[in-house]
């Protein structure tokens, strides 16, 4: 039976992605030796890293003045470094959901936090003003938890500090309109264990408080992130992930690819008599799609699970916070899998409505 891998994340990855890093866990670059036991200092680790920024910096179109980096501590680690190294007093977070909520709690050790937040966190906050006092404004664009997604690059009269994690590569954006971006690999780039930044180099070393060596982005920028020990085989595997978006017709294609399935699903939850959706337009996620049991079939959750997991649709639990569904359609994603998943709660609705 064929897995359809719906998980959050860790999650799925281009099948080439996973058959390379394989190979080169068992012998790397024709070395005779293994990814995982090889210096992060030799020429052909080197060689990567430097393909994986130069690959980052074509497929996104990153201008001139932006350093890429490639760190250890996932994205909850930046949520510290980023107000430890751009704030002086004050911030602005726009609270969407789990991870801006913790993202914020790390930026309150460091200063003042104004807080923009919305009627709940099904719906993007709109129409806030922005504070031009403030250091920095911070948005997580796509939020894995609650399903919804910000698709513009926001006009800010501060730096705009993004976190990328579940939505990087799914669209074009405009590098320029951001003073940061940065994110966890585990969804749409590589295995969990390394976070990308792409982080405006002018705006560093503004703020007068003393920053460890290892939390500073100007030491890593130095060392081209290899001040200490990097995760190798995550690196690797990235690279490998941004070589296959580039092959793919690069990220307008991963648009378009995500475009067609969401609106598959979307179209099937919306006139589904079993399933509703739990965001309405405009602000419904493009890589998490999020859905629950209507109110007179609530307790056919379970039920489903089994007959969806019994049709190889795997990792559609919705998060524990939130309960019902959770479909994650990241670029690796094939339609082939949404299909399925159609199909299934087609085949349910009719089991359940005679």
């Amino acid at each position: 039976m064929k897995a359809h891998n719906f998980y959050a994340g860790p999650s799925i990855l281009p099948k080439s992605a996973v058959k390379a890093t394989a190979k080169a866990i068992k012998n790397f670059a024709n070395t005779g030796m293994s990814l995982a036991s090889i210096s992060h200092r030799s020429k052909e680790f080197e060689a990567v890293v430097n393909e994986a920024v130069a690959l980052f910096k074509e497929l996104l179109n990153i201008p001139e003045g932006y350093e890429v980096l490639f760190l250890g501590g996932g994205a909850s680690m930046q949520f510290a470094m980023i107000p430890m190294n751009l704030m002086k007093k004050k911030s602005v977070y726009v609270n969407t959901g789990v991870w801006s909520t913790k993202a914020m709690k790390e930026a309150k050790l460091f200063g003042e936090v104004v807080e923009v937040k919305g009627e709940d966190f099904y719906h993007i906050p709109k129409g806030y003003s922005i504070d031009p006092e403030a250091d920095y404004i911070h948005v997580t664009t796509n939020n894995t938890i609650y399903g919804t997604e910000i698709f513009e690059d926001i006009n800010s009269p501060i730096p705009l500090v993004a976190d990328m994690s579940s939505d990087i590569f799914s669209r074009p954006i405009d590098v320029s309109k951001y003073a940061l971006i940065y994110g966890g690999a585990q969804k749409n780039l590589a295995p969990a264990g390394v976070s990308f930044v792409i982080v405006k180099s002018e705006l560093l070393g503004k703020v007068d408080r003393v920053i460890p060596s290892m939390l500073k982005y100007e030491t890593h920028i130095k060392d081209g992130s290899m001040y200490n020990t990097p995760p190798c085989i995550p690196i690797f595997t990235a690279l490998q992930t941004l070589k296959w978006i580039k092959k793919e017709g690069g990220v307008e294609a991963m648009q378009k690819k995500a475009q067609k399935k969401a609106e598959l699903l979307y179209n099937e939850i919306d006139k589904n008599k079993v399933f509703k959706a739990t965001v309405a337009d405009p602000d419904r996620s493009l890589m998490n799609i999020c859905f629950v049991m209507k109110d007179e079939y609530k307790d056919k959750e379970a039920e489903f699970s089994k007959f969806a997991a019994e049709r190889g649709l795997i990792g559609l639990k919705g998060h524990r916070l939130v309960g019902g569904f959770r479909a994650s359609t990241y670029n690796a994603l094939p339609k082939a899998s949404v299909k399925a998943l159609v199909k299934a709660m087609q085949e349910f609705e009719k089991q359940i409505i005679k």
